[in-house]
């Protein structure tokens, strides 16, 4: 089995002066950065945990890695079966459980890519492929739920 290693850093930013001294009074910035790549991503834990709603935190990434992979996987697909994909947006949603002592789960992810392609003929085919994606997608085999598909298909002359 061919085996892929992956390295990411994470940087905790938030220390203030002091430190995880109580719950309430660190903050949860962070920076992730991958080597080699332009640029890096700043995050920090969901508001209801008291991050900053305007950075990206766990959830939004977990969720973004589920759906990109499904999305990189749908194009490879399409291409493969002569399929001219010309857009592909997807507003994926997700639902995390917690429980009582603070932990937790999410127990579903449904994606809804909304795309765009040439030939009418080849909509059957565009729909069907979303489940082969789904069982290819490194992701989604990760997870201990099912990933689920609402998609949206429209057809544009070819250019």
């Amino acid at each position: 089995m061919k085996k892929h290693n992956y390295n990411i850093k994470v940087e905790w930013t938030g220390n203030e002066g002091s430190g995880t001294k109580n719950y309430k009074t660190y903050n949860r910035n962070h920076s992730i950065l991958g080597e080699g790549k332009y640029s890096q991503i700043h995050g920090s834990s969901d508001p209801s945990f008291l991050g900053d709603k305007t950075r990206y935190n766990p959830e939004d990434l977990f969720l973004s890695s589920i759906s990109s992979c499904h999305m990189l996987w749908y194009l490879h697909l399409c291409s493969v079966h002569n399929i001219i994909v010309t857009s592909y947006v997807d507003n994926a949603t997700g639902i995390m459980e917690e429980n009582t002592d603070g932990s937790g789960k999410f127990t579903s992810v449904t994606l809804h890519p909304n795309i765009t392609i040439t030939n009418s003929k080849h909509v059957p085919k565009a729909i069907e492929l979303h489940t082969e994606a789904n069982t290819m997608c490194f992701i989604a085999n990760s997870c201990n739920f099912k990933i689920k598909h609402d998609c949206n298909i429209s057809v544009e002359n070819a250019l």
